[in-house]
């Protein structure tokens, strides 16, 4: 399993949200480079990125922050938030982006989804965030009608390679990651399932390892200092049996 630590992005600084909340905003590095370069120097490979404005609004205001990590770091970068527009994919993308994850549009316009595969197979990822079983939309504001596992086969058959999962409850409330929910997707879907939301302790990394998921993504409990990224990052590689 991989890990990727992760930054949240508002007005160029690495933030952390409460349950998605805007109005429950940590910042925690006015200058994310930095963070970057940490997560480079923990034995990172990956990191994850969100534009929590370009979430809201569909533009790239964070854009300088993306280029800056991935020309003077050694990271793969992903990154979604507000991702509405083929234009949008290809300034990621030249802007060194590794791959480019679809959220809301994947629900308001499927044929979209269609369209990116086929022009960037897989650098393209689609966000599954999840309420209560239910598909969220524009930076979990709003909420479908799609239920999580309806939403993710349709990917599946849309040639889809990588899921990333959040269930948003657990989302920054160090109260633990939804163990049941990353297998069961596992185990029902022929997808790369990367889980998101409640990776709060060396435990949680070490079950999501045991289970053969792709992949994990840390945030707030590395910031917090809950989990010690490099430690965390070698116990993924063990499949959670160091």
């Amino acid at each position: 399993m991989i890990i990727l630590p992760a930054i949240d992005l508002f007005d160029k600084k690495a933030v952390r949200l409460y349950k998605g909340d805007y109005k429950q905003m940590t910042v925690y590095d006015d200058h994310p480079i930095y963070t970057a370069r940490l997560f480079e120097e923990a034995g990172a490979s990956w990191i994850h990125m969100v534009d929590l404005e370009g979430a809201k609004n569909g533009t790239t205001p964070n854009m300088s922050v993306v280029r800056q990590i991935t020309r003077e770091t050694s990271l793969k970068v992903e990154i979604g938030g507000g991702i509405r527009s083929l234009d949008v994919i290809d300034r990621y993308l030249n802007a060194g982006v590794s791959r480019v994850i679809l959220g809301t549009i994947a629900i308001t316009d499927p044929a979209f989804v269609d369209r990116a595969i086929d022009l960037y197979g897989d650098k393209i990822a689609v966000g599954a965030d999840a309420k209560n079983g239910l598909i969220a939309t524009h930076g979990w504001i709003e909420q479908s009608d799609k239920t999580l596992f309806d939403f993710c086969h349709e990917m599946e058959e849309k040639g889809v390679s990588t899921i990333i999962c959040t269930d948003i409850s657990r989302d920054g409330a160090m109260q633990g990651t939804n163990l049941d929910l990353y297998r069961k997707l596992d185990s029902e879907l022929d997808l790369n399932i990367i889980a998101s939301g409640g990776v709060s302790s060396m435990e949680d990394v070490r079950a999501l390892a045991a289970s053969g998921i792709f992949g994990a993504i840390v945030g707030k409990a590395y910031y917090t200092g809950a989990i010690d990224l490099k430690k965390a990052i070698e116990l993924a590689l063990t499949g959670g049996n160091a």
